[in-house]
């Protein structure tokens, strides 16, 4: 039923703020293709723009009392400067995924297309997934110190648009020819592991990196985090890891070690930068932490086969 329909029959539309952050490799799609996909599944749809992490929670926090629903087009990191927001008002999240990546979107199975991912927004099932924590900066798919934080510096905005995913496998191949394993001490489980590593991983999610996996068996509601260290000698080991990685079946070889948990904190000689969901945004020594159940997100109806959700997830209409 269209909002004009809704009103005819009394009844209130739902109320949606709509955020597109414009600077996102998709970023230029088609906003009033999309706000009219939205009010012809009944809701009333406010536009706002997204501008940097700050003033995106402010805008968030300052309608959240008469706003129903948030949907926010972007990639991983838009999605992750509204993290906060999102747990401190409870506001469930619609993704439309306009982003290099999309790993949050498509851990989820959240369609690519924007219009088809504004139908699952108004029309899905909310579902509730964890949220990860380090030095308190929330992330959805995976922090990480060492390689990705050369990678996140390598891979400019300009190399997204032109190579999308493909942007990735340059970047990292420029990234490969300087990188240097650094010691890092993991507190995990009661047990201390000093490791010479050339990257450390916390994920929270099951995609990241457009394209590799956290863990074969990782989901976003386990309440749990799965922690990875690399390492290796050189980076002419690296090529033969990246099918396992792909996989999630790292954790199988001799120069990977991992651990699950719900908290962490890694130690490092030197302070060194940590990339939550492609953003730099704290440094070493780093605490880790989960959220279980923090977000509610629109997913594709269990029929549709939202890969890491499992059937026991919360689940309720998203129009509801």
């Amino acid at each position: 039923m269209s909002e004009a329909n809704m009103a005819d029959a009394g009844i209130s539309p739902r109320r949606c703020l709509l955020m597109v952050n414009a600077k996102a490799r998709s970023g230029r799609c088609d906003v009033e293709a999309i706000r009219n996909v939205l009010q012809e599944h009944g809701l009333s749809v406010r536009v706002a723009a997204t501008g940097g992490r700050d003033e995106m929670g402010d805008v968030i926090r300052a309608h959240a009392a008469d706003t129903d629903l948030l949907i926010v087009g972007g990639g991983d990191g838009t999605i992750n400067a509204a993290a906060p927001a999102l747990m401190e008002t409870g506001l469930p999240l619609g993704i439309l995924p306009l982003g290099t990546a999309n790993d949050l979107a498509r851990t989820l199975g959240i369609p690519l297309d924007p219009l088809q991912a504004a139908e699952v927004a108004a029309t899905g099932r909310l579902r509730r997934i964890d949220v990860g924590e380090v030095n308190g900066v929330p992330f959805f798919n995976v922090a990480s110190i060492g390689l990705s934080v050369e990678l996140a510096r390598e891979l400019t905005r300009e190399m997204k648009r032109r190579w999308g995913v493909l942007g990735y496998g340059i970047a990292a191949l420029r990234v490969l020819r300087r990188m240097n394993p650094f010691t890092a001490w993991i507190n995990v489980n009661g047990e201390v592991h000093r490791v010479k590593s050339v990257q450390v991983g916390v994920g929270n999610g099951r995609h990241y990196g457009g394209g590799l996996t956290v863990e074969e068996n990782a989901a976003p509601d386990d309440g749990r985090l799965d922690v990875y260290s690399i390492d290796v000698q050189g980076w002419w080991e690296l090529p033969a890891l990246y099918p396992a990685f792909r996989k999630g079946t790292h954790g199988r070889w001799d120069a990977v070690h991992t651990w699950d948990c719900t908290e962490v904190e890694i130690v490092t000689r030197r302070s060194m930068p940590v990339n939550t969901d492609g953003e730099i945004t704290t440094f070493t020594p780093a605490r880790f932490t989960v959220h279980p159940g923090a977000v509610l997100i629109a997913c594709p109806l269990p029929a549709s086969g939202a890969e890491a959700v499992p059937s026991d997830a919360e689940t309720r209409p998203a129009a509801a």
